[in-house]
């Protein structure tokens, strides 16, 4: 299998992390001494433009990915009909577990909506930390579990029809402390990368956000967005009108 131009040029790209990206992985700390130190020497990261793919559906998983710092969309094999994203993912976040565990192709394509630095730790060495270290299995584990109610959550979000309850909704899982932990209170994010996300007109979002803005959820800021109140956007819709 030829491998894409834009995975040439992430390899091309690609460099050990600093200790201020290596500070910034969630999972890496908690690990023993042994396991710590291998992920370490393996790490890599690279910086996606705008538009590339880092993954691709039907390429092999050669490495287990987090995103340090952008924006990236999940979505469907755009070969067979309409793109459908599956979920937006923000920085701390790492991804394609599942994946990476089977060894197995991937199912469909991660893009940079934004300019982005992601890191990978080589399968051999995701496998050999499932094997050897308690704490990195306790993560995974996890992680498998976050991200099962995030889908969950996204196919709720497929069936709202109220385009105000689909922003927040969507918002609410982009500031998932858990599988998102690098955003903290302010994501970086343009009115036109959540309506990509969303599904909606970049006019109905900014409509949808004035409307949490006035609830007093969410404070719209230069080049991003900070939550006020996270638990009023992930009951969106659950209270009737708000």
């Amino acid at each position: 299998m030829s491998v894409s131009p834009t995975a040439n040029r992430l390899r091309q790209r690609a460099r050990p992390l600093t200790d201020a990206e290596l500070a910034s992985i969630p999972w890496l700390h908690g690990l023993e001494a042994d396991a710590r130190s291998r992920a370490r020497e393996t790490l890599m990261v690279s910086e996606a433009e705008p538009g590339d793919y880092i993954c691709r559906v039907g390429r092999p998983a050669t490495y287990w990915l987090g995103l340090i710092d952008g924006l990236l969309k999940m979505s469907n094999d755009d070969s067979r009909g309409p793109i459908m994203t599956f979920t937006g993912l923000a920085p701390g976040g790492w991804f394609g577990e599942g994946t990476a565990l089977k060894r197995e192709a991937y199912r469909y394509n991660v893009q940079a909506l934004r300019r982005s630095r992601v890191a990978g730790l080589p399968i051999d060495t995701f496998h050999w930390l499932l094997d050897n270290s308690i704490a990195f299995n306790r993560f995974v584990m996890h992680q498998l579990n976050e991200r099962l109610g995030q889908f969950i959550a996204a196919r709720e979000i497929d069936r709202i029809s109220d385009p105000d309850v689909r922003v927040a909704r969507s918002l609410a899982n982009l500031f998932h402390p858990g599988l998102f932990p690098g955003v903290g209170q302010v994501l970086r994010i343009t009115q036109q990368e959540l309506a990509y996300l969303v599904g909606l007109s970049r006019q109905r979002v900014n409509q949808a956000l004035a409307h949490w803005e006035r609830q007093g959820a969410i404070a719209v800021e230069y080049g991003g967005l900070r939550v006020l109140d996270l638990a009023a956007l992930r009951r969106a819709g659950s209270d009737g009108p708000v």
